[in-house]
């Protein structure tokens, strides 16, 4: 949500925002039109409900006919309370239904355009040159089941299409993944985080993701309750109506917890292997700071994210994502893609957003400055492992028989092995 005074003072620098992001300015004038209806009825209410309070002090010093129609205006004012209250909270929910309907302002850092226009910041390590090795690489599911890690068929049996069950040497990936990436989180600050994966509506729509994407999200209506896409969302959630002490810096939680997408409108996109699936398990870092901290809050979860992508011995690049492709919440945000070598190109494996004060506004999370005074927070989330690695690391790391090298960092929860070989050699 954004500043009520600022979209007022400055609805010009709404209006640009939203034309970056490829959206309608139309949104711009209803909330204008709904708040200047919103005060004008709120001020219309207290303006009757001051005059009914002064007929009562003068009920009670009248006498004869003058009390009897000091009473008859009393009664017909009270009328009129009641129907000024009722246009007052109509006007106040309408304003507050459009306001939450808009997306987050969109940094002037941020490349202008569509979901092709990013800017790449840099590129770390270089792609394997598999024919120069003479051999073509395998894909990751095929590695996957020469290695006995990934059953895409019985999973569809127990599922449907797109789950899976990760076996063997492949939930041991997973799971040292995951270990490592709360290890090297703890070692920066964060309190490491088992989150719930169901949430309230007030939860899910607070972090933004009840707008154009909800049809991404599984809904259980029975419960009135969503299944997250991320630990962002219960982490955003957990001081939810608070105030929280930054005096010692930003307060850090790493959030360790499956994932649900339904993956609505990719149809017939990246269905093979796990790519693009249902569930996954992921380890979400995620910041609340003070607006001014935030953007160097932004450059830190990077780095961190650099550092955990580096252990897994991936050539990757980093992209400021355009305009166009930023979620409702996200004011900036950079994508870590690493080389993906039997699609010759680069595959999202982290993203990092800076959602400045948009999701703290909506969750009522505040901070006290150094003047006492409380202010929003600003909110900052960035990926820091996730399945989808996997396949970054088989396609990457295989060699001509089938076999994959295991990243150092990654050998002590595999016992140790070097190198994982084909079952049944």
């Amino acid at each position: 949500m954004i500043d009520a005074k600022l979209l007022r003072e400055n609805p010009d620098a709404v209006r640009e925002s939203l034309t970056k992001r490829g959206e309608s300015t139309d949104l711009v004038d209803q909330i204008l039109a709904a708040d200047g209806d919103r005060r004008s009825s709120i001020a219309a209410f207290e303006s009757l409900r001051a005059e009914q309070k002064g007929l009562g002090k003068e009920v009670a010093q009248a006498k004869g006919d003058e009390r009897t129609a000091l009473l008859e205006r009393t009664k017909a004012l009270s009328a009129e309370v009641k129907a000024k209250e009722a246009a007052a909270h109509e006007a106040e929910t309408r304003f507050a239904e459009l306001s939450r309907a808009l997306p987050n302002l969109v940094s002037e850092q941020a490349p202008v355009g569509g979901e092709k226009d990013f800017v790449v910041i840099e590129e770390i390590g270089k792609p394997r040159d598999f024919a120069a090795e003479g051999f073509e690489p395998r894909d990751h599911l095929e590695l996957g089941e020469l290695l006995g890690a990934i059953d895409m068929e019985r999973g569809a049996k127990v599922s449907g299409a797109r789950f899976y069950f990760l076996k063997g040497v492949a939930a041991q990936l997973q799971l040292g993944m995951l270990q490592l990436a709360i290890a090297q989180a703890v070692e920066n600050g964060f309190t490491p985080m088992i989150t719930p994966t169901l949430v309230k509506p007030e939860v899910m729509g607070g972090t933004g993701y009840l707008g154009a994407h909800s049809s991404e999200v599984y809904h259980l209506e029975e419960d009135d309750l969503y299944l997250v896409g991320t630990s962002e969302v219960p982490l955003a959630g957990y001081h939810m109506d608070e105030i929280l002490d930054l005096s010692a810096g930003p307060a850090r939680y790493a959030g360790w917890s499956s994932c649900y997408r339904r993956e609505a409108g990719s149809y017939g996109k990246d269905t093979r292997g796990i790519i693009r699936v249902h569930q996954f398990d992921k380890v979400e870092m995620f910041s609340y700071t003070s607006i001014e901290d935030a953007e160097a809050e932004h450059q830190r979860l990077l780095g961190w994210e650099k550092e955990m992508l580096d252990k897994m011995e991936l050539a990757y690049r980093v992209i400021d994502t355009a305009s166009g492709d930023l979620g409702a919440s996200a004011y900036r945000k950079f994508d870590c893609e690493a080389w993906v070598p039997t699609q010759g190109a680069y595959r999202e494996l982290t993203s990092t957003s800076n959602c400045t004060d948009f999701q703290a506004r909506r969750l009522n999370i505040r901070y006290r400055d150094a003047d006492g005074k409380t202010r929003p927070v600003a909110t900052l989330n960035g990926t820091l492992a996730t399945t989808r690695w996997l396949v970054a690391i088989l396609e990457t790391h295989q060699l001509p028989d089938g076999s994959v090298r295991v990243p150092t960092a990654l050998r002590p929860y595999v016992g140790g092995r070097e190198v994982l070989e084909p079952v049944g050699r």
